[in-house]
């Protein structure tokens, strides 16, 4: 599908990473003809999380004066973006959610950067959809922390994580990633990406705007996925899908990086969601 250059993708990566897995997928969906972006967050940056020497980080170290990044930041990491595109360029987005990325991609849909809304002001570009891979489907109100940790305020550690020094208030870090994050790659090639995974803390920022009732959704469910299983994701859009109506679904068999082990899939899935929305 041949596409014109006034659309973009912009990707929200997932906690505990660097943009370097997902530059497979920004290469392809310009191979494709659509331009793509993917913006290190500061949640998962280890330049802001005060870990020392980025080759040899030590995550037991006092949290940054001021406290850790938080979604805040993050948003204004893709805000930025988005402003460069649709308020400069005129440009259409398709935002594209991983894992966590999806509270991010939720949170920056703006209503005032929408298409839909730019339209009626007789102005060109904005925000089309949002594409979520594997991704947190966050309900307004509720924070990662506060969606997935039980509601009695006790600490539920996830299986793939490894807190350091000061537990919930300090860094995580992934664990067995080539199991949980890798799992449908080579060992090798698994090994080489557990090599760029960093750290993020503990994420409360609340989400404040409510893209699902405004923008189409499309969801992407993978089956092989060992870190958010197959059930839980598909219950994450029904709870959602029950408040502000269906998602496209889509469904591949890749674990959590299809950006990596399904990377054509992804960019045709993406290019039939666009295709979808804008027919």
């Amino acid at each position: 599908m041949t596409l014109t250059s006034d659309l973009a993708v912009v990707i929200c990566h997932g906690s505990y990473h660097t943009t370097a897995p997902y530059m497979p997928l920004v290469d392809s969906l310009k191979v494709a003809g659509i331009d793509a972006y993917c913006p290190q967050l500061p949640t998962s940056d280890l330049t802001k999380l005060n870990a020392g020497d980025t080759n040899s980080p030590d995550f037991g170290r006092e949290p940054p004066e001021g406290g850790y990044p938080q979604g805040s930041e993050d948003a204004d990491t893709i805000l930025s973006i988005l402003s460069s595109l649709i308020l400069e360029q005129g440009k259409r987005v398709l935002l594209v959610g991983h894992s966590s990325g999806g509270w991010v991609a939720t949170e920056t849909a703006r209503p005032e950067l929408q298409a839909k809304a730019r339209k009626d002001q007789g102005l060109s570009g904005g925000i089309i959809g949002i594409f979520y891979i594997g991704a947190f489907i966050i309900p307004v109100g509720e924070s990662v922390h506060s969606f997935f940790q039980p509601k009695d305020g006790s600490f539920v550690v996830s299986p793939f994580l490894d807190f350091h020094k000061h537990g919930g208030t300090g860094l995580a870090t992934p664990k067995d990633a080539e199991k949980y994050f890798f799992n449908d790659l080579e060992p090798s090639v698994a090994e080489k990406w557990k090599t760029t995974l960093t750290a993020s803390p503990v994420l409360p920022t609340k989400l404040s705007n409510d893209a699902y009732a405004a923008l189409p959704c499309a969801y992407l469910i993978l089956e092989g996925d060992k870190t958010l299983p197959k059930s839980y994701q598909e219950g994450m859009v029904a709870l959602q899908a029950q408040k502000t109506g269906d998602f496209t679904l889509y469904r591949c068999p890749a674990g959590h990086s299809p950006h990596l082990s399904w990377t054509d899939g992804t960019v045709e899935t993406i290019q039939e969601f666009i295709q979808k929305i804008e027919n």
